[in-house]
């Protein structure tokens, strides 16, 4: 079990318990924290303290901050077990969800490379509400079947087969989620499944959350960050397609995709209007909406402070 966590010292130590109290054996669990700027770390040592119970458990820390994709494939590398099982700092396993996801991959005759369980959700005091239930993996069965209908996902109830890890190697520093890149891995290798049931309690309020901006500064700062993100999981998705013998057919369709992140970097980039003003007339292969707001965007964003106040002054009535 990979544990990961970035400043998230108050959900830690529910998420370690959770993982201490899986029911198979043997497991290996390895909670790491990834240059948390608060109290993550110590929280860490703190649950495990005096633990005696079956598990190896091990705890370490990023001297720097790596992102989920990076740490993910850290982890990956010092873990020995066939099975690898993602688990996220603010969510909890239910005791059973190990032995019931190695039950499912040795029912499959240990094919799947992915198997993702369905998940209940649970607000940021604990209490559990919904079954949420992503998209169902077994009827994906090719790239054609990814491209035509991205599946919905939720990583942090994921469990891969090392076998994706020696194939396509480690994931590139950069990604914001992994989700769709183990799932594409997958379904070009062994397949990926569902099981449904319930084995994740995904909690509302992470870091996973909609973000509310008090200003357009913030706003821009996330959309740039957003493309960075978006850029490396192309250059991820492009890597592993060339890998599985697919590179021509994933350029031919990420190519829209690839457009627009390269058009929004290239306008925040750019250097005066007349750079951005030409990037907004040139760029045919983006639709010119979309330019069109990133030029005002990037070219004069006080246009855009009048709308955030105003859903400020919106959320702060309606509480």
């Amino acid at each position: 079990m990979l544990l990961i966590a970035y400043n998230q010292d108050r959900q830690i130590a529910d998420a370690i318990r959770s993982a201490l109290a899986q029911t198979y054996q043997p497991l290996e669990i390895i909670i790491s924290d990834d240059a948390s700027s608060d109290g993550t770390f110590a929280a860490m040592q703190a649950a495990i303290a005096g633990y005696h119970g079956p598990h190896r458990v091990s705890v370490r820390r990023n001297s720097t901050n790596q992102g989920i994709s990076a740490h993910l494939s850290q982890l990956a590398q010092m873990a020995q077990g066939e099975l690898l099982f993602v688990a996220a700092g603010d969510d909890m396993s239910a005791p059973q969800r190990c032995a019931r996801v190695v039950e499912c991959w040795l029912q499959h005759g240990r094919r799947p490379d992915l198997i993702a369980t369905d998940l209940a959700d649970m607000d940021e005091a604990g209490n559990v509400h919904e079954h949420m239930s992503p998209t169902r993996l077994d009827d994906y069965r090719s790239f054609d079947d990814w491209h035509a209908r991205r599946p919905w996902l939720v990583g942090a109830a994921h469990t891969w087969s090392r076998r994706l890890f020696e194939r396509f190697g480690p994931m590139l520093p950069g990604a914001a989620a992994e989700d769709q890149i183990m799932v594409l891995r997958a379904i070009l290798s062994g397949g990926a499944v569902s099981l449904h049931e319930p084995l994740v309690r995904y909690r509302r309020g992470g870091l996973s959350r909609k973000r509310r901006y008090n200003s357009v500064e913030e706003l821009i700062a996330r959309m740039r960050q957003s493309n960075r993100y978006g850029l490396a999981e192309l250059a991820q998705l492009q890597r592993d397609a060339e890998i599985a013998g697919i590179g021509e057919r994933m350029r031919e369709a990420m190519a829209p995709k690839l457009a627009r992140e390269q058009f929004i970097h290239a306008m925040f980039d750019a250097r005066g209007w007349g750079e951005r003003a030409r990037l907004l007339v040139g760029s045919r292969d983006v639709k010119l909406g979309l330019r069109l707001r990133m030029f005002l965007y990037a070219s004069c964003p006080a246009v855009y402070a009048p709308g955030i106040w105003l859903k400020r002054i919106v959320r702060k009535n309606g509480r």
